[in-house]
């Protein structure tokens, strides 16, 4: 493995997709070997990946170009680097230097008034982070229970719906529906640390980082447990210390009895016919983690029935998703399948929450709201990504209704919008200039093709779960890249070029992962006299689109852009 510091090329000249195969190699190694539980070889090709010069460049590029927070400062107020910066980033990075504090961000936490905190490291321990994190994450990607599907590559909330589906189409059950309080703050270090297992050396680097402290309005507060939620690492931390809960929870009843466990971070679900084991597996789960520092939050967990009344609830709300069973007659589906179909006298409904229409609705309020003058062009490209990205979303459930619904919602949202804008003209003068018919029916669009994305246009598929405890880092690309592009939030477009593509990057030519960052561009620029079509689009890694927008000279056209 490439272990040299001082490269005979710049930044822009990184032969990038040697880089990632150098990186992979031994990320597939330290999968097989912690797959196989042998310890020495996955520290000794940590240590190895660690200080290659490849995986620096890759660690110094997540956190610089690939990354949505990558403009966010530290408590060193870098906040952006140029390529020469990178590459010296990449020479001088050493996961062994004393970590700076975090700078303290708080966001608005969906749902509630409250607020959730930051904590943003600086670039340098943010690329450390990241370099630490390729070597980590094979090894424990090859550890991680199969019904763990939050911050993990390859894995979505999708996979999650679609497991408890599977494990209640056929039965009714009680369900403890549960939410630990304040995970990612009140993670015991000592445990946590104790669980990680690793080299003293990495020992003393992670618990650097948990213990940096942060910085807020010029004061330095310590951090005696949690992980900084804003960090690199983070969500893996907090999935490696919640690793066992299942386990721990299914171990403790006989094997007939078994009940399921679903986890998607800090919210997980147990479900069970009876309801003294449901009892019982919410005891065994708090006695679990209070060893980790961590308990149950009583106004967020309960325990339900799918199918009957019980704490006067019926079903239960998961990820924005609501899961219910409803009685059915004889005439009615509700059947099992098979040569001798068995009644159920149920149904198994999911789609989307009360709570998550309702949030989805006043989002799209307060967009009409706040661009009560805008062009009409403007304010469509406002309102799609919010539209398309919540009802691909919800599109593998029963959400055909619900996408009606909110198309009519959002209907007389525009229409009220319109009309205060010309109340002094008739209603059909207003609808003939802001919707156009098109196939027997109206769209909300403009003269020059800008249209509105339609909630009750979006079809209804079903997903296929994630193959048991399959994960990237096996090596199967043809498995993880078919699987992109048949994701639910994958647009269509990215469908249809991965797919043309098959699942590759026509610019470096490497397989496209599901945690990569891909952008569409346009092979011949469009203010080049390129078109405007599939014919001229290609999907690229971002870093990919960087360099080559470089490359054809479209980046020193003025207002040169290409889709994203």
């Amino acid at each position: 493995m490439d272990t040299v510091s001082q490269p005979m090329y710049g930044w822009e000249d990184t032969p990038w997709k040697q880089q990632e195969r150098n990186v992979f190699k031994l990320q597939k190694r330290i999968y097989k070997a912690a797959s196989r539980n042998d310890v020495k070889a996955v520290h000794r090709l940590q240590r190895l990946l660690m200080k290659s010069w490849s995986a620096k460049c890759l660690a110094v590029r997540r956190v610089t170009q690939d990354n949505q927070g990558k403009k966010t400062a530290g408590v060193d107020g870098v906040k952006s680097l140029n390529p020469k910066q990178r590459l010296e980033l990449a020479q001088n990075l050493n996961v062994k230097q004393k970590a700076k504090p975090t700078r303290r961000v708080w966001i608005p936490k969906p749902r509630t008034e409250e607020k959730r905190p930051l904590g943003i490291p600086t670039m340098r321990d943010r690329a450390a982070q990241a370099l630490v994190k390729l070597a980590f994450e094979p090894e424990w990607e090859a550890k991680f229970e199969p019904n763990s599907y939050g911050f993990r590559p390859g894995r979505s909330c999708q996979d999650a719906i679609e497991a408890i589906f599977c494990n209640i189409s056929r039965k009714a059950k009680y369900v403890l529906d549960a939410d630990i309080a304040k995970c990612f703050d009140r993670i015991n270090h000592q445990a946590l640390l104790d669980k990680l297992d690793t080299t003293p050396t990495l020992r003393r680097v992670i618990k650097g980082w948990l213990k940096a402290g942060v910085m807020e309005g010029g004061e330095m507060f310590p951090t005696t447990g949690g992980t900084p939620q804003g960090g690199v690492i983070s969500p893996l931390l907090a999935n490696i210390a919640l690793h066992g809960l299942e386990d721990t929870i299914v171990s403790a009843f006989p094997k007939q009895s078994k009940p399921a466990v679903v986890r998607y971070a800090d919210d997980f679900v147990v479900l069970h016919q009876d309801l003294a084991a449901i009892e019982k597996a919410k005891q065994v789960a708090s006695q679990w983690l209070a060893g980790m520092g961590l308990e149950l939050k009583p106004s967020k967990t309960r325990v339900t029935h799918t199918l009957n009344k019980y704490n006067e609830e019926v079903g239960f709300d998961f990820l924005g998703f609501n899961v219910r069973q409803y009685p059915v007659g004889k005439t009615h589906s509700g059947k099992t399948g098979g040569r001798k179909p068995t009644l159920l006298g149920f149904k198994t409904i999911i789609r989307p929450s009360k709570e998550a229409i309702s949030r989805h609705s006043l989002a799209l309020r307060e967009v009409v709201s706040r661009y009560k003058t805008a062009p009409q062009a403007g304010l469509i490209s406002q309102l799609n990504p919010i539209i398309w990205g919540w009802t691909h979303y919800y599109s593998t459930v029963a959400s055909k209704k619900t996408f009606s619904k909110m198309a009519h919602l959002t209907y007389l949202k525009l229409r009220r919008w319109a009309r205060r804008r010309h109340s002094n003209k008739s209603w059909n003068w207003v609808a003939r200039k802001y919707w156009r018919l098109e196939k027997g029916k109206w769209d909300f669009a403009t003269k020059d093709g800008s249209r509105l994305v339609n909630h009750a246009k979006t079809p209804i598929r079903r997903h296929i779960k994630v193959r048991g405890t399959k994960s990237p880092y096996d090596g199967d690309w043809v498995y993880w890249a078919s699987r992109m592009g048949r994701h639910p939030e994958t647009h269509r477009r990215v469908a249809v070029l991965l797919q043309r593509q098959r699942g590759i990057c026509t610019h470096c030519g490497l397989y496209f992962r599901n945690e990569d960052l891909l952008e569409i561009d346009h092979i011949i620029p469009t203010l080049l006299g390129g078109k405007d079509a599939y014919s001229n689009w290609q999907l690229l890694h971002r870093h990919c689109h960087d360099e080559k927008t470089i490359g054809d000279g479209s980046s020193t056209v003025k207002g040169a852009h290409d889709k994203s």
